[in-house]
This record gives C-alpha cells, structure tokens and sequence, in this order.
C-alpha cells in the first residue's frame, strides 16, 4: 500500500473511485454516501483533468500492491490553508485505516507546503462524518454555505436546508 500523486493517467479510475464513495447504489456499502441526501455526480472527468491544469492542486491516491486505487483526496494550497476536499475512500474498504492514513498525508503535505491550517467542509446533517473529523483535531469554525450558494457544483439536494459546514484543524510544528 503507497500513497503517492496521482496524475492525469489517473482520471478515470479517479472518477470512478469518487462518484461511488458518494452517491448511487455502491456509495452505500459504505458510511461516507451522500446519496440520501444529494443527487446527481459528485464529481466528472472534465472537471477532474481542470484540477490537474492548476498548479495550488495536488490530488494523492492511495493504491494497493496491484496499483488499485483505494483512496484519495484532493489538497489545495491557499496560504497559510490548505483546503482538503474530493475526500474518499472505497466503500468496501470504508473503517480500514484508508482514511486516517490520507489525513495523516495531507498534514505532512500541508507542512511542507508552508500552511498551518487544513480546512474542510462537511455536509451539516453528516454528524457521524462531523464527528470523525473531530475525532482526528477538527473543529467547526462556526461558518457554514448553504447548497443553494454553490448550485450544481458537488450535486442537487433531495433535502431541504443541507449546507455545508466548515471545519479545521490548526497543526503544530
């Protein structure tokens, strides 16, 4: 197992690994899915290759012995953040360590990149997901966007009131 960054090769298996961490049917094998809570494509090709074009982003993925990708996440630097989205995990393999060791990841990424803040946003009415972030040093930052302000971007409620909150974690030296 290695976690290393993905390039544009990766796109479609990328693609892939994303929409089904979030939503249909396969999304709900595991405990991250959106898809009682939001419609649509988490995410498409043409808007992962945009994040390969900008050079703030860098996407890891986490791969087994065979070069299966497992996992990934995206980071974006915007100093003295690092913005950590696109977070996802095979749902078969969801509990397994895949996650923990990617956070893990992106704080050495967010070290050597000069940042001292990672921050996320978490769909509001995903406590169980809330309360793993802060299980891992997260805490809400009291802000929060509602889905209406960012249309069509991450997919179309199937609920009203769903917004996005805002968390982080400050890392020491």
């Amino acid at each position: 197992m290695s976690i290393t960054t993905a390039t544009i090769e990766d796109v479609v298996k990328l693609n892939k690994l994303i929409n089904s961490a979030y939503r249909g049917p396969e999304s709900k094998k595991g405990w991250t899915t959106e898809a009682d809570i939001l419609d649509g494509i988490r995410i498409d090709e043409s808007s992962l290759m945009e994040n390969f074009n900008n050079t703030a982003i860098n996407i890891l993925k986490y791969t087994d012995e065979d070069g299966q990708i497992l996992g990934t996440v995206c980071l974006e630097v915007k100093h003295p953040v690092l913005y950590l989205g696109m977070f996802a995990v095979s749902p078969l393999l969801q509990g397994k360590g895949i996650g923990k060791a990617l956070l893990k990841e992106a704080e050495v990424f967010a070290k050597q990149s000069g940042c001292n803040t990672i921050a996320i946003s978490v769909i509001s009415s995903r406590t169980e997901l809330i309360d793993w972030y802060a299980d891992k040093g997260y805490i809400h930052t009291g802000n929060s966007t509602a889905f209406e302000e960012i249309e069509g971007k991450f997919g179309e409620p199937k609920i009203e009131g769903v917004r996005l909150d805002n968390m982080e974690k400050k890392l020491t030296s």
